[in-house]
């Protein structure tokens, strides 16, 4: 076990805007629950103090914060002129005198690279200037598919200066589920990369950036990063290499264009299971001024103490599928260093080592640590212990989203850190900053706040600016109980729109048409404000508790009632992954259309387990005390594999869908799953379960 480090006090960055918010506005709360319900009902005022509050920039003056409170549609900052790309460079001198680099990146093979804010700076006015000259204008997109690596990251800042609208897939993807997302935006021009290595593969991908370049015939340009070999060459290719090494009076010269508050930034794609994604675009101004909270309030990103010598060194691990890619650019607008992974976290599958995020994090002195929330539970699950993981005494926050996770791998990643020498017996000295939000409106609804108490398996609160609440059936506020999570005010970081929804009806029935307007007093009265038009339905069950802190219970799409009584899929989760033969398990259940219900579990065993009766006994009593034998399950059956999404989640809905009988092409794509050779196993499965309910 390490020795404890010892660390300064230091004032949380949510405590320094407070004080801020007191000295210049002379607003001074007790608590934050006061602070978070100005927030979300002064809208105007909040945001604009955290225009201020950042220093955002304009060359001209905005009008009102917000013209219209209404969702969708909502206008923020009008008159305003932005570019998150100016934001981030008045960090550079700064950073670069401490002698912080831009970016730190690594891979499976060691390969590290490091990346300074001057030439971070350099070479995306190189990139930026040369897509000027391929003829690339403001609101022209720009596709890339390219993996987790620094040339991204310029590649992307080049597009936003200049006004491009960028989006990105992730060289895992198959070339279908990448078309079925650019077709739809027709990108004038496409980065695309030689190869990547994942799980001690080297995977080329040469053949599939020209099946896609071919596919677009809106693709003018074609730009070639070289991952694997950095002297790639392609016909019909520009290299990356050549046209970043420019470094003239041009590039020195070269200022990011102020565009609209509202103009597009990126567009990102939804995970969802029928018809082609949906294209959301979100705004420059929007998300700046979002990402500037969250990751400075919330995230505690940029704290007011140096960790270590080198300062601030924020890792989130996410591949550039995931709205985590985005989320992570963002420290870059706290003048933090980015430390990037491209790879495999835990290892190969002939090969699984659950420590090589850990040692990559203590080789490069990571200060925030963000991860799924399923890397956790799967690295408890191993059995890890810290000693064989470097010295992880630089890590001061924990950072977990993408699914729920659960009280007892937060309760092992807490002694975990003690092993480490980072948390004392009470936990105190590591901090859980556990989020939940989406890629909808690439932000969070739920996150951390450093000043409140921690619980295991909740997160601490509420967002800033973000008016949350548990609603029931009839459209009213619940606390201490499992509702819809719905969001009764405009957020900046909202869609602007859908790509080629120009009515806006698909939008609308994405996320407006579940409530009508004037719902949301609290039962009995209270101070909630009924809703003045439609809210935002987010398709999560979440409860709130009295003291703020929230749960969420996963898809309310795959929510579990048994007899009336209504369960998340993740309690369940918790109930039977406790079990140490249990690696990972997904239940779904068939009630349907007045349909007897039918919920079978499966479940993925230790390797040498087998599925014994004695085995099916131990997870039915672990439901039936955890939970309510309600929730027993019909039938326990053992498989391979959960399927996942690229993003980690248990594809509940797809795989209930299938065993409703909806054909497969139109409920999963198997380019959008992190493990699609699971698929077939499933689809059998599916087939006899069809076959044999159809014979009664």
């Amino acid at each position: 076990m390490q020795p404890r480090i010892q660390r300064p006090p230091y004032v949380p960055q949510i405590r320094l805007y407070q004080d801020w918010l007191a000295q210049t506005r002379g607003l001074r709360f007790g608590d934050y629950d006061a602070l978070w319900r100005w927030s979300t009902t002064e809208l105007e005022a909040f945001w604009q103090s955290i225009w201020d509050y950042f220093e955002v920039q304009s060359p001209t003056q905005h009008g009102r914060v917000l013209a219209e409170n209404v969702m969708p549609g909502a206008h923020w900052f009008e008159g305003a002129q932005v570019n998150l790309v100016r934001q981030i460079w008045r960090h550079v001198q700064a950073a670069d005198a401490a002698g912080m680099p831009a970016i730190i990146a690594d891979n499976e093979l060691g390969q590290v690279a490091q990346m300074r804010w001057p030439a971070l700076q350099q070479q995306v006015a190189a990139l930026a200037l040369h897509l000027q000259q391929l003829g690339v204008q403001p609101g022209d997109r720009v596709a890339a598919y390219l993996p987790n690596i620094p040339q991204t990251i310029v590649a992307f800042l080049a597009s936003a200066s200049i006004g491009a609208v960028w989006s990105v897939c992730a060289p895992d993807m198959g070339t279908h589920a990448v078309l079925d997302r650019f077709r739809q935006i027709a990108p004038k021009v496409l980065f695309t990369v030689d190869g990547v290595v994942y799980g001690g593969k080297a995977i080329d991908r040469r053949e599939a950036g020209e099946q896609i370049r071919a596919a677009l015939p809106s693709v003018h340009h074609a730009i070639l990063v070289g991952n694997q070999d950095a002297q790639a060459d392609w016909p019909g290719y520009q290299r990356f290499s050549d046209i970043v090494q420019r470094d003239d009076a041009a590039t020195r010269g070269f200022e990011p264009l102020w565009l609209p508050f509202d103009h597009p930034v990126w567009i990102v794609y939804s995970s969802g299971t029928t018809g082609l994604p949906k294209p959301i675009v979100h705004g420059q101004g929007g998300m700046m001024l979002v990402m500037l909270m969250m990751l400075g309030l919330h995230n505690d990103v940029g704290c007011s103490y140096a960790p270590n010598s080198l300062g601030e060194r924020y890792h989130w691990y996410s591949s550039t599928g995931w709205v985590m890619w985005n989320a992570q650019i963002a420290g870059l607008l706290h003048g933090t260093t980015l430390v990037l992974f491209d790879g495999s976290p835990g290892g190969s599958r002939d090969q699984p080592d659950m420590t090589t995020l850990w040692r990559f994090a203590a080789r490069h002195k990571v200060t925030f640590f963000g991860v799924g929330a399923a890397f956790y539970a799967l690295c408890a699950k191993a059995g890890i212990s810290a000693a064989q993981c470097g010295d992880l005494r630089s890590i001061r926050a924990l950072g977990s989203t993408g699914s729920p996770l659960s009280e007892e791998v937060q309760n092992w990643g807490t002694q975990f850190m003690r092993e480490a020498g980072v948390a004392g017996e009470d936990g105190e000295g590591i901090w859980w900053c556990n989020i939940s939000g989406g890629t909808d409106f690439a932000g969070a609804f739920l996150g951390g706040n450093r000043e409140l108490p921690q619980t295991p398996g909740r997160m601490q609160c509420r967002m800033l600016g973000a008016a949350v609440h548990a609603w029931d059936e009839a459209g009213q506020a619940v606390v201490d109980q499992v509702g819809e999570l719905v969001c009764t005010q405009p957020i900046p970081s909202m869609p602007l729109y859908l790509w080629n929804d120009a009515d806006g009806s698909r939008l609308r029935s994405s996320y407006f048409d579940a409530y009508p307007p004037g719902l949301g007093r609290r039962p009995g009265g209270g101070d909630l404000p009924p809703a003045a038009g439609p809210v935002w339905r987010h398709g999560d069950w979440i409860s709130i508790g009295a003291d703020g802190s929230c749960v969420i219970y996963g898809r309310s799409d795959a929510t579990i009632n048994r007899h009336g009584l209504r369960m998340g899929t993740s309690e369940i989760y918790r109930a039977v992954e406790a079990l140490p033969e249990v690696l990972d398990s997904m239940v779904v259940d068939l009630e349907f259309l007045g349909r007897g219900s039918y919920m079978p579990l499966f479940v993925v065993l230790r390797e040498g387990v087998g599925l014994d009766d004695a085995l099916r006994q131990r997870i039915q009593t672990a439901i039936r005390t955890a939970l309510s034998p309600r929730f027993v399950p019909d039938a326990i059956v053992q498989v391979a594999q959960i399927p996942r999404t690229l993003s980690g989640k248990k594809q509940e809905l797809p795989i209930k869908k299938l065993l409703l009988g909806q054909p497969a092409q139109q409920v999963i794509n198997r380019e959008t799953m992190a493990n699609p050779e699971c698929l077939d196993w499933y689809l059998r499965f599916a087939q006899q379960h069809v076959a044999q309910s159809a014979a009664g």
